[in-house]
Formats: C-alpha cells, structure tokens, sequence
C-alpha cells in the first residue's frame, strides 16, 4: 500500500477508534440519489478516473488524500478544492494542504466537466459527490473493495485557510490524540511521506535513543538511507516498504513487525486498546476490508452540506 498511505494512516486510525465514534447524520444521503437527474454519473466519473490513472499511478492517493482532507475540515464539501482569490486564502493554500498532489483536483475537475458535458446532467452533481465516487473508484483500482456510494451533497460555501489548522492528524500522535481528532470522522487507506514528516524517529528521537526504539532495526537502517540528514525535503518514500502500490492488509502485518512509518502508525500497535484490532486485521484480510467500508461510508457522512448550507458549483475550483 505505499504509495496508497498517507490515506491509510488515517483510515487505520479511524477504523481503529470508529468504536468510540458517535452516530453520524446521513444528511439523507442515499446511493441512487441521481437516478433520475443523472443515472450515468457514476460510469462517466469511472471512465475519467481511469483515463486519469492510465497516465500516472499517483491518481489514486492523489484522490484518496484530497477526499480525506476536504471531509477532516469543513465536512465532505469539496471546499478543499476552492482556489484562493486576493480576498481569501482558501483551504488548499493552508501548510497542511501544500502536499496535496495536483493529479487529485485534476481527477475531480475533469470528472466534473465529463459530466456536465451531458445535457441532462449539467449542474446536477455536485463537486463533493464526484470526489466521493472518484475516491471509491481509485481503491478499486488499487485492488481495494467496490461499495455503493452515498451522495446528495451539496458543495461547501466557504473555505478559509484559517479553518484548517488542528483539523489534521499528525505523524507524531498518541492514540488519544488520535482517538479525539477521530472522534467524529471515519477513515482511510493508502500513501507516500516526505523524509521530514518522520526524520526524528531515525535522528533524534530523544537523547537516549537517537532511533526509535519501536522501529524495526532494519527498516529504521534502510529509512536513514534513503532519507539521510539534509535530505532534500522534497523526497518521498512509500509507506509500505512490502506492498507498496496494493490496496491489502500488509499494513497492520508492517505494524506487527515495527514498520510503521509514523508513530501515529506504530502507536496503533504497540497501544493495548488498539492492539487487537491491528492483528484482527493483519490476520483476516475481508475483516479489515469490512471495516474498511463502514469507515469510508462513515467519513463521507461527515459535515454534509443540504438546503440553504451549499449549493451546486459550476466550476468545482470556484464559488
């Protein structure tokens, strides 16, 4: 799952803590909400996401984190995919959002033209809903389960950059952390990591042990090698050393053997409340691939826009 992670780091962690979530309003989502406004929406949006992934492999976390991003702040209401004016920095222009790859808003903007350009389907299907099916389409293509999407949002009427900060989980957060961010979302599977997100963990973890005593010897000896001191921050390494472009469980297999990349990921293991669930899941890959769906729908729930709260954009980068 490498390349697919940075989704999956979340995903774990929702997943994991989704036992202490509360009950999240459907908003009256439901999955054949376009049947009579635009009963192909979801071949059209499946055909671009294909065509997208046909030329580069990093379609499918590109979408995965953009889906993920966008509900973590605001809800699922694409307002992560505003562009900024000269009287707003938006959401995607905030520091925890830079890292976002430009082949995730490509994927939903041209998805969105594909569909407009059906007369019976223009300015139908909002933003949000062409994310949401895209995100779904991309785990299957990475080999991840097919599940009906639930739709009927509505596109977001703001998106500020001050809105997002402390909206997104960190590399370096204990469960509790985790369990307090995650108390009202759901989840996630799949991505890479720039050498920064977790040099200390290989450097200066603390002044005792330099390297992280969780982290696997070997893996903790190949990560100083391809993430020495002073390396360009810009590099990035899978976050699955094993499997790194399948959506499988060979995930939580890393977390049981000291590869979690970041402590967020090892701390899911090495906790007691969350130890289960990892080898659960390590063990029973049509378990974890269950829970995989019940998050995923969980986190499309969240923050949904209806009636007067959101409306329907013509252009998904623009209000």
């Amino acid at each position: 799952m490498g390349y697919l992670q940075v989704f999956i780091t979340s995903f774990l962690s929702i997943s994991c803590v989704s036992i202490f979530m509360p009950n999240l309003v459907d908003a009256q989502l439901k999955t054949n909400f376009y049947a009579q406004t635009c009963p192909n929406v979801e071949s059209i949006v499946r055909n671009v996401v294909n065509q997208k992934f046909k030329q580069t492999f990093v379609t499918i976390p590109a979408v995965l984190r953009l889906f993920f991003h966008d509900c973590f702040v605001e809800g699922c209401d694409a307002s992560v995919i505003i562009a900024s004016t000269a009287g707003n920095t938006a959401e995607k222009d905030h520091p925890d959002n830079l890292s976002l790859a430009g082949d995730g808003f490509d994927t939903v903007i041209k998805a969105k033209a594909a569909v407009d350009a059906i007369p019976s389907c223009k300015n139908k299907v909002s933003c949000a809903d062409i994310l949401a099916l895209a995100t779904r389409d991309v785990i299957q293509l990475s080999g991840g389960p097919g599940y009906a999407v639930e739709l009927g949002r509505l596109d977001g009427l703001t998106s500020k950059s001050t809105n997002v900060g402390g909206k997104l989980p960190k590399p370096t957060f204990n469960l509790d952390q985790l369990n307090t961010m995650f108390a009202s979302h759901a989840a996630h599977t799949v991505g890479f990591s720039h050498c920064d997100q977790f040099s200390n963990r290989i450097f200066n973890f603390n002044p005792k042990n330099p390297v992280d005593p969780s982290l696997n010897k070997t893996y903790a000896a190949q990560l100083e090698q391809m993430c020495p001191k002073n390396v360009d921050p810009r590099i990035a390494i899978n976050m699955d050393p094993i499997t790194p472009r399948a959506f499988d469980n060979v995930y939580f297999q890393n977390l049981q053997n000291g590869m979690g990349l970041f402590t967020s990921d090892q701390v899911l293991f090495t906790d007691q409340r969350s130890k289960g669930t990892v080898n659960l899941w390590a063990s029973n890959s049509k378990v974890f691939e269950t829970a995989f769906v019940n998050a995923m729908t969980k986190l499309g729930r969240v923050g949904v826009k209806t009636g007067k709260n959101g409306n329907i954009r013509i252009d998904c980068g623009a209000f």
